[in-house]
This record gives C-alpha cells, sequence and structure tokens, in this order.
C-alpha cells in the first residue's frame, strides 16, 4: 500500500519517513522533489496545477500544505484549491484510499477567554486566513465525509527556533496573559501516522496539541533558565495574543491510544535545544 504526502515539506517529509520506517512505500508531492529524502521517492507536483498520476495501490493519503504567503489569495490557493485538486486527481484515477488526512489548523478557532476548547467547540476565525482553511475543512468533508481533519497547533521543533532565537537575544518579558498551545514537530508527524494507521474507525477532527497550554511568559522564563540568558524588563501589555486566548485539549487524540513523546514544551524544547533531529528542506 502506497502512502501519498501531498505537500511533502518539512511536516510531510518527517511523517513519510516514519511511514517508511513502519514499511510503507512513500511517495511525496513537492515543488522541489529533490528535497525529499530516501527513502522517500519524491515527484515534481504543484498542488494549485494539474497534478501527476496517482498510483493504484494508493492506501492513504496525507494532505500537509503550505501558503507561500500570508494573504487569502495564497492560502486559498493552497488549502482549498489543492485539497480540491488532490481530491479531483483521485477520482481522475479512479483510486479511492482507505484513508484521507487533511492537516489543518487550530488558527480555525476564536477567543476563548482563557477556557477550554476540543473538537466539539463552535469555530470563529479571527483571521481571514483561518477561515480560509475552515473552508478547505468543509470541502472535504463534503466530498470525503471519512476523512480526518487533524488541527494543528504552534509547530516547534527542529530549525523552528523563533522562540529560542527571542530569548537569546534579549527577549522582554512579556508579562501575564498571553497563552500558547503548541505541539512537536514529532509527535505532529507520529500523530498523522498514528490516525491512518492505527486507528480503525478515526473520527472525522481531532485536535493536536501537546498536554500543556502555557503562558508565553512561562515558556520564555523555562527557556531563559535553560540558556542563562535572563529576560528584560517586562514591556507594555498586548492588546491581542498571539494564536487566541484559549486552552485546547488532546483528550480525544491521547483517547486513540496515542502517546507524545514530548507531552509538554519542556521536554520539547530541551530536545530542540540539544540539537536532536533536524528540519527537512
Amino acid at each position: 500500500m502506497t502512502v501519498l504526502i501531498a505537500g511533502c515539506g518539512d511536516l510531510g517529509t518527517e511523517a513519510g519517513l516514519r511511514f517508511a520506517a513502519a514499511g510503507f512505500p512513500v511517495l511525496g508531492w513537492r515543488r522541489s522533489p529533490e528535497k525529499i529524502p530516501a527513502p522517500l521517492n519524491g515527484q515534481a507536483a504543484d498542488l494549485t496545477g494539474t497534478l501527476p498520476q496517482v498510483p493504484a495501490d494508493t492506501g492513504v493519503v496525507v494532505i500537509s500544505v503550505a501558503a507561500a504567503e500570508r494573504t487569502e489569495a495564497a492560502y486559498r490557493a493552497a488549502y482549498v484549491d489543492g485539497t480540491a485538486n488532490v481530491l479531483d486527481a483521485l477520482e481522475r484515477d479512479g483510486v479511492r484510499p482507505r484513508r484521507i488526512l487533511f492537516v489543518s489548523s487550530t488558527a480555525v478557532y476564536g477567543d476563548a477567554g482563557g477556557g477550554w476548547l476540543d473538537e466539539n467547540s463552535p469555530t470563529a476565525p479571527a483571521s481571514v486566513t483561518g477561515a480560509v482553511i475552515r473552508e478547505a475543512e468543509d470541502l472535504l468533508h463534503s466530498r470525503r465525509p471519512d476523512a480526518v481533519v487533524l488541527r494543528l497547533a504552534g509547530i516547534y521543533g527542529p530549525g523552528r527556533t523563533r522562540l529560542i532565537d527571542q530569548v537569546r537575544a534579549g527577549a522582554p518579558d512579556p508579562g501575564p496573559g498571553q497563552l500558547t498551545n503548541r505541539i512537536h514537530r514529532d509527535d505532529a508527524a507520529a500523530a498523522i501516522v498514528h490516525l491512518t494507521t492505527a486507528v480503525p474507525e478515526p473520527a472525522p477532527l481531532y485536535l493536536g496539541v501537546d498536554d500543556e497550554p502555557a503562558e508565553q511568559r512561562d515558556v520564555l522564563a523555562f527557556l531563559s533558565a535553560e540558556l542563562g540568558k535572563p529576560l528584560l524588563a517586562p514591556q507594555e501589555p498586548r492588546s491581542s495574543t498571539r494564536g487566541g486566548n484559549r486552552r485546547l485539549s488532546n483528550a480525544r487524540l491521547r483517547g486513540t491510544g496515542f502517546e507524545f513523546t514530548y507531552p509538554t514544551y519542556r521536554e520539547g524544547y530541551r530536545a530542540v535545544l540539544a540539537g536532536q533531529g533536524i528540519r527537512h528542506g
């Protein structure tokens, strides 16, 4: 059974390597296939255009796209048009995989005043890009009601060192009240493999977040201690927060038997600081 990764960037490649380690042949589609490492088979493909032939034995399709820029047009081309094109290619070639998983984002949620949200919570995107991603989810489920949507929180990991770089450069203490939700890239990739191969009857929607929503202040203080680089004096409080004022639950994902390698930011950032893993392409 072939696994097709439509959008084989950093996350898609890490998932593909895990599929391959489990014994599956993996085909990765991306504009620059030379960046896809062995044993994955890379193939040139622009998800916004005409797509290559889909292997007849394709049993799992992972749609993991990325917009070229943070605009409505770029997000629509990547998420809505890209998803539709992948589904069109499957129909064109008469291939009906047993599992399709779409990598989405928790940006589809709104502010919850610091409260908890889960898969049953209503969506209320605060940005037009979040609204476009939500539209892509609906498109997918209208055509494949059995597809799985995995809404990932902020991904960090190898090469994704924004907060570490901020602390090293001298980050100010942001003060209390800025909640963040995250997941290590390797756990996100492992969740993709788990939901497509180890769960007989998956739900249509899962949240991909670690065990501990945390205030930005606490994460920066942790990194400050690990790096021996004190935070600077607090700035004026911000009126808005990156990622929304909410706590996201992973209870449904954990209920499938999934186990996190990095259940909180502490384990995850220690691994990043130790240089574990690489960012793909």
